[in-house]
């Protein structure tokens, strides 16, 4: 007679953080359950979902909240452990006992946009399959920046007014805002959203995130917001530079990657801030999404890009190499599939519901029907001037103002003066990596 095995799904995630608005959470759990997966892709809004049917086990995941799983062993049978964070996993085992199966390599994170399906069948180990839900046309949209940029701001406000809409009668919003490209476009969306709704503006803050004075991204943003008027909106949250630890943000995000573990740093110390100064605070915006979008990252700075990778490899800076390719982590995934921990464990650590427009599937739907290869034409200049363009003008054709458009500066960089940021963080990826597996040791 065969083993009968007996399977077990625990399921960790927080099913109250899923902001669904077009179908209640049971409905889309059941579309990951039975697919087909073009229903997936139907469900509206952020979510990570685990779905149970007999030995099956069905997960998925919007762009902007990890998920993540690790298969344990037990005499009657396997335990499918998932959650959103890898010490949630371990301290489970830990307590069932299990502990000396884990390392934190053996878990895996569900990658964005597709749905994992595990058949939990004992031995031997059982092998993930993966079916994507979103496959964006590419190219579609002609080479005009006007026209793209009504398209991309449209599709970006009607993600913000559905976040609005879906708040506590008066509740109040934050913009965490930089003056940059991507927070300006959601700050000014959101401004006209609300007016639009029939909400006050009075409920929304451009959170400023400062080290001192002499912060970069502070005067940005009062040269942003002045010169339209809207300077009231501006509140500063300042922090000590000293009391930045970026190995307390490596055990937070539970991930090494200098760049993430920098950016983490800068928005937990502005998560704070703004706890400290609003108990109650729960909504924040934020324009994280806008450059994996429309490309603008130096390829210079990383040996395995070229332009032509960066314009020709569909949804790179989203998905990295992408799922079944030689560089693709299991444990992690890649592009912002990996790296939107920095957003996500910050913000609910301090008790924050977050949102980036840039990451909902018709904002990037938009941004992959552009035709970068042809608007490009190979020079990095043209490439990297087109996101300011496009969104300017598509923030013009919806809210009537003229956005600024400053120089590209990443968040960790614009709280500090220049150059100061390798004197406060000056550690490598190594330190980083040894001290997030000296958890696990």
């Amino acid at each position: 007679m065969e083993d009968a095995y007996v399977e077990r799904v625990i399921d960790l995630t927080d099913a109250s953080a899923n902001r669904i608005h077009n179908m209640p959470l049971e409905e889309a759990r059941s579309r990951v359950a039975h697919g087909p997966v073009e229903r997936v892709r139907e469900i509206d809004g952020s979510f990570a979902l685990v779905a149970h049917v007999e030995k099956r086990v069905r997960l998925a995941r919007s762009l902007d909240r990890p998920l993540r799983y690790f298969l344990a062993k037990q005499a009657a049978g396997p335990a499918l452990v998932v959650s959103d964070r890898i010490d949630a996993i371990h301290a489970f085992l830990e307590r069932e006992g299990l502990a000396a199966q884990f390392h934190p390599s053996y878990t895996r994170m569900v990658p964005a946009h597709y749905v994992v399906e595990i058949e939990l069948v004992g031995c031997p180990d059982p092998s993930p399959s993966y079916e994507r839900y979103f496959t964006p046309a590419r190219a579609t949209l002609p080479a005009d920046p006007g026209a793209i940029g009504r398209a991309y701001v449209g599709a970006l406000a009607d993600e913000i007014a559905k976040e609005l809409a879906a708040l506590p009668s008066g509740a109040p919003v934050g913009v965490a805002f930089s003056g940059g490209v991507d927070s300006g476009a959601v700050f000014l969306v959101a401004h006209h959203a609300m007016r639009r709704l029939g909400m006050s503006p009075a409920r929304l803050k451009a959170f400023t995130f400062t080290l001192g004075p002499a912060g970069q991204d502070l005067a940005q943003a009062r040269a942003f917001l002045e010169p339209l008027g809207l300077g009231l909106f501006l509140e500063p949250i300042e922090a000590d530079p000293a009391a930045l630890d970026p190995f307390e943000t490596v055990r937070l995000i539970e991930d090494y990657k200098p760049l993430d573990v920098e950016s983490a740093t800068m928005a937990l110390a502005l998560c704070r801030g703004i706890r400290a100064r609003y108990p109650d605070w729960r909504f924040l915006l934020d324009g994280d999404g806008g450059d994996e979008n429309l490309k603008d990252y130096p390829i210079e700075e990383n040996p395995e890009l070229t332009i032509r990778s960066v314009v020709n490899n569909p949804l790179l800076y989203q998905e990295g190499w992408g799922v079944g390719r030689m560089k693709h982590s299991l444990t992690y995934s890649g592009g912002q599939s990996r790296s939107y921990s920095r957003t996500w464990a910050p913000l609910r650590l301090l008790g924050f519901e977050g949102s980036s427009p840039f990451t909902r599937p018709s904002v990037v739907e938009v941004a992959e029907a552009i035709p970068f290869a042809e608007m490009a034409s190979g020079d990095t200049a043209r490439l990297y001037a087109l996101k300011g363009e496009i969104v300017a003008r598509g923030v013009e054709a919806v809210t009537g103002m003229t956005m600024p458009v400053f120089p590209k500066r990443r968040f960790q960089h614009g709280a500090l003066p220049e150059g100061e940021l390798s004197r406060r963080l000056p550690f490598g990826e190594a330190a980083y990596r040894s001290h997030f597996l000296s958890r696990y040791a």
